[in-house]
């Protein structure tokens, strides 16, 4: 049984930012470049969900904002292969670029009211870990894999629709434990996924 994933729609995401990617090649601007971009405005973010303490429409910034950071995470791929730039050196940055942008974007969940840090690391652990054993499926099978809930595009979805809510005031404390739980059963799935498909493509 296929699970459904936000992945799905990336083909239809690239093609509607085609316009962006020549026109940001056009001025010059390279896949690094868009990927260190990414790193400093998840770094931003984070710092938002911090002030979003004090004034919670910071909240409603971020869930807009993490729109741009999957756009930034599309294009510095796209005009990679597009425009063949491709290198060692971005494939280390991108696929790590990844891994320290959630954690920018996710860390200060561990100073919310009522969560205890280590659900937080927890989570941060279990992402890394999905994103590093899609990695390893390239290496070993010659496929990156994406198979499975809660990848990347998944947690950025979730994580907005958290900001939403926080932004709309709603009480939500109660339950952000159980759903970093419900988050990090899913991320265990997937990973299992991606593994048993490296090994069986």
């Amino acid at each position: 049984m296929k699970i459904p994933s936000t992945y799905n729609l990336k083909p239809a995401f690239q093609r509607l930012l085609l316009p962006a990617l020549r026109a940001l090649h056009r001025v010059g601007i390279s896949p690094n470049a868009l990927t260190w971009l990414a790193i400093a405005w998840s770094a931003a973010l984070g710092w938002m969900f911090v002030k979003g303490f004090a004034n919670p429409s910071w909240y409603f910034a971020i869930a807009l904002g993490l729109l741009l950071r999957m756009v930034l995470n599309a294009l510095d791929g796209m005009m990679a292969r597009q425009y063949a730039m491709t290198s060692t050196s971005g494939a280390y940055l991108n696929e790590l670029g990844d891994v320290v942008s959630d954690a920018l974007v996710m860390w200060p969940l561990a100073l919310f009211p009522g969560v205890h840090p280590g659900w937080v690391g927890g989570l941060l652990w279990l992402a890394a870990l999905n994103e590093m054993t899609g990695v390893l499926g390239g290496w070993l099978a010659g496929e990156r894999r994406y198979e499975g809930p809660m990848g990347k595009s998944d947690r950025t979805l979730v994580w907005g629709l958290f900001c939403f809510l926080l932004g709309a005031r709603v009480e939500v404390a109660e339950w952000v434990e159980p759903a970093i739980v419900l988050v990090m059963i899913c991320l265990t799935l997937s990973t299992f996924i991606r593994i048993r498909k490296a090994l069986n493509p």
